[in-house]
């Protein structure tokens, strides 16, 4: 495999690429939009940003395959033959880009051997780019300035206050059903999933949490920085995510933390048992 510190900057020029091109639509406004199968928005942005993504990552590396939220209806009796490939979501947040927040994202994973190994997340409107690679930290770039490393938070002691970095659409009554009332809460709305991730990867968030449908692009880079940051995502279930072991690509409920030694089965603990995992088939 290619040195993963090689590839990261050509990969970051090529998020960057995709991110202006949806940053031209969103700014000028000149974009579709239709509803698909599943009920999620998709907008030519999205596959304005497919594209250049396929393309590029095809020519940086022919050998990888590249799985995309656009381009996502592969077998898993042909998924389960590759060893490693990139896992991307061309523009993570499309319900913000067309509501107009600016919370949006393109996401790069490498997956190898079922692990994400390294993981971009670039964020068009702000020019922020956060990345990781495996055993090497993460790291947040300001434009074209010299990334910096982040980390998540860490305390000493329990903190009087959780902060918890939800959907700007995630419905506030379901998210308190499944917390304990003995812990308090403070909810920091946001839109792209990756960027909430990356709040927690930064410090800014104690966790993230995940109500709702998504797929595996939705977690491949977010995995990797939050992890290298020194947090970790898992399922309700408190046990590790896990990418093309399944015919379905969609995740269960999971929840992003910074601070592991915090008590994360009692803060989480009402959260119904039939709730916790749902079904991959």
């Amino acid at each position: 495999m290619q040195q993963l510190d090689l590839l990261q900057p050509q990969v970051e020029k090529i998020a960057r690429q995709a991110g202006q091109a949806i940053l031209e639509l969103y700014q000028s406004g000149c974009y579709q939009s239709e509803i698909k199968a599943d009920d999620t928005p998709v907008t030519s942005a999205d596959y304005a940003a497919h594209q250049i993504i396929m393309q590029q990552l095809q020519q940086l590396t022919p050998e990888y395959p590249v799985l995309s939220e656009e381009q996502a209806d592969i077998h898993l009796q042909e998924r389960q033959q590759w060893q490693r490939y990139w896992l991307v979501d061309p523009m993570d947040g499309t319900q913000e880009f067309v509501s107009g927040t600016g919370d949006f994202s393109t996401m790069i994973a490498l997956i190898d051997q079922g692990e994400p190994v390294l993981g971009l997340v670039y964020a068009p409107v702000s020019d922020v780019c956060y990345f990781a690679i495996k055993g090497q930290g993460a790291y947040k770039r300001q434009g074209m300035a010299s990334a910096q490393p982040i980390s998540c938070t860490h305390y000493q002691r329990a903190p009087d206050l959780i902060s918890i970095a939800v959907s700007r659409v995630q419905k506030e009554q379901k998210l308190r059903r499944i917390l304990n009332p003995d812990f308090n809460y403070s909810l920091i709305p946001l839109g792209s999933a990756s960027l909430k991730s990356c709040l927690v990867a930064e410090g800014q968030a104690d966790c993230y949490i995940r109500l709702g449908p998504t797929g595996e692009w939705d977690i491949g880079a977010p995995q990797v920085i939050l992890r290298e940051a020194g947090g970790v995502l898992l399922d309700l279930n408190l046990q590790p995510m896990s990418f093309n072991r399944h015919e379905s690509l969609l995740n269960p409920d999971f929840i992003g933390i910074g601070d592991q030694s915090l008590p994360w089965a009692d803060i989480i603990a009402k959260i119904p048992q039939n709730d916790r995992i749902r079904s991959r088939f």
